[in-house]
């Protein structure tokens, strides 16, 4: 049976003592309660090893938002899957729609970065979707196959296994714009379906699929209600107690 998931995204948010003092509360929120989800913080790297302290014997788990396609070296500014992993943290997003455009990371990096990662013993969130102009001509379909058979596929079953797919209609993040319910479905279910095609049916149902498109308590759940939809990867909305704690709730 498969995972249900939230993670929450901080992006370029929070300075130091901020973010620890907001990863106290959500910790503190969730050893109250037993979410039918699993809760994920992905912070700023400035706020991992503190972060994964505080969540320590919690219930929420720590994650990164990107890590160096090398294992080591003169990267400047680069900070490997392997220093990650010394913090204490247990996830990292890979190929968010915001590092595909800005930093101009291709399919052929990110799939690097998530071997490295997952070889070093993190869990990977592996983030694809479409931009507007793809939908509108009809080929986002098309984009996230090449973007999951070139990023993800040639992934071994077993090391597939370790990775969360997050749908992100790049077109409804900050835009105002929203997939509705049902789009979000089609595409979940078509994501499940290429799955199903290069790793067989079990590991199709297995996998966790999460939505990432300006999710936040008005729509989650009836989003989260879409049988292939297991969750969400949370922008905006993580940085407000209220907002991400309803979230994971609405699962």
């Amino acid at each position: 049976m498969r995972k249900k998931i939230v993670a929450g995204n901080w992006k370029m948010n929070m300075e130091l003592a901020e973010g620890l003092n907001f990863a106290k509360e959500i910790d503190a929120y969730f050893r109250e309660k037993s979410p039918a989800a699993g809760v994920i913080l992905c912070t700023p790297f400035i706020h991992l090893a503190g972060t994964a302290e505080i969540l320590k014997g919690g219930k929420v788990a720590c994650g990164a938002q990107n890590c160096s396609s090398e294992p080591s070296g003169a990267y400047t500014g680069e900070v490997s899957p392997a220093m990650i992993k010394s913090t204490g943290a247990q996830f990292v997003i890979i190929g968010h729609s915001e590092r595909r455009t800005y930093f101009h990371e291709d399919n052929k990096t990110l799939h690097r970065k998530t071997w490295l990662a997952i070889g070093t013993g993190l869990e990977v969130i592996f983030c694809c979707g479409e931009v507007l102009q793809e939908r509108e001509a009809g080929t986002h379909l098309d984009v996230v196959k090449t973007q999951l058979e070139e990023g993800l596929f040639s992934l071994p079953e077993e090391t597939f296994r370790k990775v969360v797919i997050a749908y992100e209609p790049v077109w409804a993040i900050g835009t105002g714009l929203t997939a509705t319910p049902d789009q979000a479905q089609e595409m979940h279910k078509y994501i499940r379906g290429l799955v199903e095609t290069r790793y067989g049916k079990k590991c199709a149902d297995d996998v966790t699929i999460l939505y990432g498109g300006s999710c936040k308590p008005s729509n989650a759940r009836e989003i989260f209600s879409k049988p292939d939809v297991d969750g969400g990867l949370i922008g905006g909305a993580s940085l407000k107690k209220e907002d991400f704690t309803a979230i994971v709730e609405s699962i």
